[in-house]
């Protein structure tokens, strides 16, 4: 059996990444502030319908909550 299961490719660099790393699924505090970036960025995206607002005044008269 390989010594190397448990380690995955950190999603910004593919470089493996130890699982007793303090940054895992990232390799290192760089990477996790480029996906954060990436997130903010909208680069990444969830996909389905778009959401109403949360001004919105029809429904509950809960303003979208």
């Amino acid at each position: 059996m390989s010594g190397t299961k448990d380690f995955r490719p950190c999603p910004v660099c593919r470089i493996l990444v130890d699982p007793a790393s303090d940054y895992r699924p990232f390799c290192s505090k760089r990477c996790q502030q480029i996906d954060l970036g990436r997130w903010a960025s909208g680069d990444y995206s969830v996909p389905g319908d778009p959401v109403s607002s949360w001004n919105d005044t029809e429904g509950d008269g809960e303003g979208g909550r």
